[in-house]
């Protein structure tokens, strides 16, 4: 199956306005994600969905590729729906335009996932070995069966381990948890794709503000496989700082 990766980058943020433009050892954050997205071995190609005509001159400039898409879009996977909608290909990578450490590997494994015919997307989760990211709910988590098949995702403490924590309350202990949280990478078929594009939030997700509920809430399959890797998002000013020492430390 044919596989390309599209990046969503906007220039509007709330806490870090142009953030895909942010100075990274020498180069903006937009181009460690693209470059490291081409590096994907089952990816034939990588390419900028932005609203910014400067994010798209950026792009342009450094030799990438890049297409406007409407300003008007929710999210990052309505703006790759849009582009889609226009390519040839099996599959579609979303890859936030805001993740500089995205590692190739973990993009092949997310098409991987896709491999089997029963999934319409494909996710990745990581086990949590950090107590506080248990009430933290900006931290993700999701439970899924023993063939990978999600059952839930939520920003609460999810499984909630019932003797482990009433002897320990949540976020005090991490022995004996086995708790996973969602890292933020999809693989869609094009075709589902297309037809969440086209679905109305869902009840779950306006609840929990989570898209990937809506796929469920809709019967669509999602496949999570679990990974090792681990990714820091560009938030704020400050996570350039601990990204770069991350990137020092891996050269």
């Amino acid at each position: 199956m044919s596989a390309i990766v599209v990046i969503p980058a906007r220039f509007a943020a709330t806490r870090f306005p142009g953030k895909p433009l942010a100075p990274l050892k020498g180069l903006p954050v937009i181009q460690h994600v693209y470059e490291r997205s081409l590096r994907s071995r089952l990816a034939s190609d990588a390419l900028v969905a932005t609203d910014s005509e400067l994010i798209f001159e950026t792009v342009i400039a450094f030799g990438g590729k890049a297409v406007m898409t409407s300003p008007g879009h929710p999210s990052g996977t309505d703006r790759i729906a849009e582009v889609a909608a226009s390519i040839a290909c099996d599959i579609v990578v979303n890859v936030q335009g805001d993740e500089p450490l995205i590692r190739p590997e973990m993009i092949d494994d997310v098409i991987s996932l896709l491999d089997a015919g029963d999934a319409g997307v494909g996710t990745l989760a990581k086990r949590i070995r950090n107590q506080r990211e248990v009430l933290d709910p900006n931290v993700v988590k999701v439970v899924f069966g023993e063939d990978g098949r999600a059952f839930y995702f939520s920003r609460a403490p999810i499984p909630y381990h019932r003797d482990l924590f009433a002897s320990h309350p949540p976020g005090t202990e991490t022995e004996g948890l086995l708790m996973f949280k969602h890292v933020g990478l999809y693989s869609y078929r094009r075709d589902v794709l297309l037809q969440l594009a086209r679905l109305k939030p869902s009840r779950l997700e306006l609840i929990e503000k989570l898209e990937q509920l809506r796929a469920l809430e809709n019967g669509f399959v999602i496949k999570v496989g679990e990974t090792d890797f681990e990714t820091l998002g560009v938030d704020t000013p400050e996570d350039l700082e601990r990204i770069e020492q991350c990137l020092n430390s891996s050269s």
